[in-house]
């Protein structure tokens, strides 16, 4: 085999019978973020992909053995930004396992509810920016109108717009606002009213199919190996979804309404149709929740805690199906205030890993349809 030699050059910089190493990020237009895409060229065509994460390392796992139960909700919240509802969810699920204790009914229903608006949130923001990044900025627009009418109703029932802080170990931490659920519904069905426009504005446009298309094909066999989970596994025909396969909250009740979305082909537009589908399906969800609430009883959305809550000795894990993917929160104790260790298993950590496989053998002029593709938050990555 002849030797080869590596030069590092900026973009634009080439050199004759050696590989180029190109440095994407970790301040780039295209890495969504604070990543870094380490790229050995041959030409126009990539040789070898290497991730360099850790730029945003915040040593969230940490700060969970220095907190409370009640404070590490704040942490937890935080690193997937996009699904903050859903990060809380995990914590709370996973003290109250160690607990032994049960939530009411009403908070059952009400996290389950606003977990589906969280992830109908999380993916409106991917089918915007995604099509932004292969050149069609009107998606965009659309997506953040449609967020807007999400969001209201959120940030009136918890008061916050990204970080709700509205999970509480044993329930929720208040009652609805009187009329809320009537303009919950109404939003739903706002929004639900206007998701053509990405079949027809983004799936339509066959310049978007023409990029997307054949581009970036992941094998299942890769998705088992490097841990993928969310609309990104379920793209390459793994069928698996924690909603359905290990109910939790109060979906072991809408299996006649949850839909787990998958696709066959592997490529970038699999991914973005198991996405919108899934958005499609989350509407759904959450009217089935509203529904469900409308006939339940006036009662308790939590449970009254000691005023230090220290869990039990001994270790738990505690996973959810979150927007991107499998979220998973392992929770030892020593029975003290404070966990002993909380470890941290993000959806977009493995996800992510797979570029090493996705990226060797496409052109450079595919890498940001590709990296777009993964639907990934830098935050959830460096945790």
């Amino acid at each position: 085999m002849t030797p080869t030699t590596e030069t590092m050059v900026g973009i634009g910089g080439a050199a004759e019978s050696t590989d180029m190493v190109l440095n994407i990020g970790p301040q780039h237009p295209s890495t969504h973020g604070v990543l870094r895409l380490k790229l050995v060229l041959d030409g126009e065509r990539i040789t070898r992909a290497e991730p360099v994460i850790g730029y945003m390392h915040r040593g969230a796992e940490k700060l969970f053995e220095a907190r409370d139960y009640r404070q590490i909700i704040m942490l937890a919240n935080r690193h997937d930004w996009l699904s903050a509802f859903s990060n809380e969810l995990g914590v709370v699920l996973a003290v109250e396992r160690m607990l032994g204790m049960e939530v009411p009914e009403r908070a059952v229903w009400l996290r389950t509810l606003l977990a589906e608006l969280n992830r109908v949130l999380n993916h409106l923001m991917f089918l915007g920016s995604y099509p932004l990044e292969l050149g069609g900025i009107t998606p965009i627009f659309y997506a953040f109108r449609e967020r807007e009418e999400l969001q209201h109703v959120m940030e009136e029932v918890s008061g916050g717009r990204m970080h709700y802080m509205f999970n509480r170990v044993g329930g929720l931490k208040e009652d609805l606002p009187a009329g809320w659920t009537m303009r919950a519904r109404a939003a739903v069905a706002d929004v639900r009213s206007r998701m053509d426009r990405f079949d027809d504005l983004v799936l339509g446009n066959e310049i978007f199919r023409g990029r997307t298309r054949g581009v970036g094909v992941l094998s299942a066999e890769a998705v088992h190996a490097y841990g993928v989970s969310g609309p990104i596994g379920r793209a390459s025909g793994v069928d698996f979804d924690l909603r359905r396969d290990e109910p939790y909250l109060a979906y072991g009740e809408l299996g006649d309404v949850l839909k787990v979305v998958t696709r066959e082909e592997g490529d970038c537009l699999a991914r973005f149709e198991c996405l919108l589908e899934q958005t499609h399906n989350a509407l759904d969800l959450a009217d089935a929740c509203l529904d469900r609430l409308a006939e339940l009883p006036p009662g308790p959305v939590n449970q009254r805690l000691p005023k230090v809550l220290k869990a039990p000795e001994g270790h738990t894990y505690a996973w959810t199906e979150n927007p991107l993917g499998i979220n998973g929160y392992y929770l030892v104790s020593k029975g003290e205030k404070t966990p002993y260790r909380l470890k941290l298993r993000s959806a977009s950590y493995n996800n992510i890993q797979a570029l090493t496989e996705l990226l060797p053998g496409t052109l450079v002029a595919d890498m940001v349809a590709i990296l777009g593709s993964m639907f990934f938050v830098v935050g959830d990555i460096d945790k």
